[in-house]
């Protein structure tokens, strides 16, 4: 095309979100793990040669997608831009250069046109095991917590690396899921490359320069124009959640100057010698989707919407973990991170952001080892995604069994079941977690779990929420804590490894997100409605509306 203009460069924008769309679309159909086809825990993404973010599936996770918007450069400067070839496929689950902990495999795809290198499609997926002790957090270093697998080739030219798919193999518990999915996510940015071919032939498109810097620097100076409409000023919050080995606060200072925005998490906790550290990729991934929600909600997200917020954290605290500490878990804490930004969001946008939530996703990774070795039944593992609710909005109640920031779907109990020799009894929303307010917040679930007649079941917990439950805004009360129990009543631990015996079934109950607004402010209507509801009890509408008792 000799001449491009803005419409032009937007009609194939917008064709760039259908191509991404394909490509998660195409992971969750062809993907092995439940984790994948059921709770859509992925990203995928269109990357320029330079390795600059283009586009984003809407599917998928804030954490994997921002944080694989710095993968992809590290991938061409490992490789080596003379080493890239077409049919080539390179992936990796380092931490540090990918998204945060090694149950995570990006895979990054070069994609060629008439023999020119154009761009990279890119995918992430978490895979049910990797080795090591398994999905938890009980590690003391990296080295513990599985295989690391450097930046490599996992293709060249088509060639698959078998000597690669052995090592996988041969190093994590579920070897056929693991494996299953890396081909998961090569065959998903293979569909996406072909999408992006047949889209640049039929406009007659070169090369995506051009249309590259159309999209980031149209992203660019919108957000930064978001920004500037900020009351300039400084704005601190602090949050205390439950960690691991001991409590974490996380401080923030929020500097607004202009169109310029600084995020600051000195005086945060230290880093911890268990694995709930989080590395500063996952940091910025969470803090920047946070500040972007309250303030450039309708840019879409690439590297130019991302790159005006600054994010900065000491090296050596617990939000900027370097290697080889330990962040298995990393998730835990880096959930709660945009409660934090909203915090302090909420002192120069008023009446804008949402009381705090859960967050953190409950994620549950079991196995299930036959009582009898003698038996002849297998082993197995099951990893189960489950939320809590999020907070109340200024105008809105919270959102009940709602996984908010991370975006993932609930998976359902059919699915998990058939994948382990697990019961699920119960699972149900929790009547009275959601903290009252003018605006209820979300509630919580009691999930109840046994392992099969001939099985033991050993789970570890990766909770929070339990000595810390979600605060209330502007008047709002907090959201019902996390339990974890059995069934006769025992308190387990929220974070490690723990049995539970025989003929016992483990009970989960999910915290609820904090209310907004004084409570008797609700009115009359909607309190009795969420009685009849099963939302919240006669008692509690006593106790914390006011209500008259009928």
């Amino acid at each position: 095309m000799s001449s491009i203009s803005s419409i032009d460069y937007q009609i194939m924008w917008n064709r760039l979100t259908a191509v991404v769309e394909e490509q998660a679309t195409a992971l969750i159909r062809t993907a092995f793990s439940t984790s994948v086809r059921e709770a859509g825990d992925l990203s995928a993404g269109l990357f320029d040669k330079r390795g600059r973010m283009m586009a984003q599936a809407v599917t998928g996770t804030p954490g994997h997608v921002n944080a694989m918007a710095e993968a992809v450069e590290h991938f061409i400067r490992e490789i080596g831009v003379d080493n890239i070839f077409d049919g080539d496929v390179y992936l990796t689950n380092d931490p540090w250069l990918g998204t945060g902990h090694l149950h995570d495999v990006t895979v990054v795809t070069p994609t060629f046109l008439d023999g020119a290198l154009v761009g990279y499609l890119a995918s992430t997926a978490h895979v049910v095991d990797i080795g090591g002790r398994g999905f938890g957090p009980d590690a003391n270093d990296v080295y513990e917590e599985g295989l690391n697998i450097p930046i490599m080739k996992f293709a060249e030219r088509g060639a698959v690396c078998k000597p690669l798919i052995q090592i996988i193999r041969n190093n994590v518990r579920e070897p056929d899921q693991v494996v299953g999915d890396i081909y998961s996510l090569a065959a998903c940015n293979r569909a996406g490359e072909q999408r992006l071919q047949d889209m640049m032939v039929e406009f007659a498109l070169p090369h995506l320069e051009g249309l590259s810097d159309f999209i980031i620097d149209t992203s660019y100076k919108a957000t930064r124009a978001c920004i500037a409409n900020l009351k300039p000023g400084v704005y601190g919050n602090e949050m205390t959640v439950d960690g691991h080995d001991a409590p974490v606060t996380m401080r923030l200072k929020l500097i607004v100057d202009g169109d310029r925005l600084l995020a600051d998490f000195d005086g945060t906790t230290a880093l911890s010698s268990l694995g709930v550290n989080v590395p500063m990729v996952y940091t910025r991934a969470y803090a920047c989707y946070g500040l972007k929600c309250a303030i450039a909600p309708e840019v879409p997200n690439n590297t130019g919407s991302l790159r005006p917020f600054e994010v900065v954290a000491p090296e050596g605290c617990i939000l900027n973990a370097p290697h080889p500490a330990p962040v298995s878990v990393r998730h835990v804490l880096g959930h709660l991170i945009p409660d934090v930004v909203l915090g302090a969001l909420d002192k120069c946008l008023p009446n804008t952001v949402p009381a705090e939530g859960a967050s953190a996703l409950w994620n549950i990774q079991m196995h299930l080892a036959p009582s009898d070795l003698q038996s002849g039944l297998p082993a197995a593992n099951v990893l189960m995604f489950n939320s809590g609710g999020t907070g109340a909005r200024p105008t809105l109640d919270g959102l009940s069994a709602t996984a908010f920031p991370s975006g993932v779907s609930t998976m359902s109990v059919e699915a998990t079941e058939h994948v382990g020799p697990i019961t699920v009894w119960r699972k149900e929303l929790r009547e009275g977690s959601g903290g009252a307010g003018k605006c209820r917040g979300g509630l919580g679930q009691i999930i109840e779990i046994e392992a099969n007649q001939g099985y033991e079941l050993t789970f570890n917990a990766m909770f929070d929420r339990i000595d810390n439950p979600a605060r209330g805004r502007n008047g709002g009360l907090t959201g019902g804590e996390g339990q974890v129990l059995m069934d006769d009543g025992t308190k387990l631990r929220g974070k490690g490894k723990q049995k539970i015996p025989a003929g016992r079934r483990l009970v989960l109950h999910l915290p609820g997100g904090g209310g907004y607004g004084e409570p008797s402010a609700r009115s009359a209507d909607e309190i009795r409605a969420d009685i009849a509801a099963g939302y919240i009890t006669q008692e509690q509408a006593v106790r914390e509306y006011g209500l008259e008792p009928d």
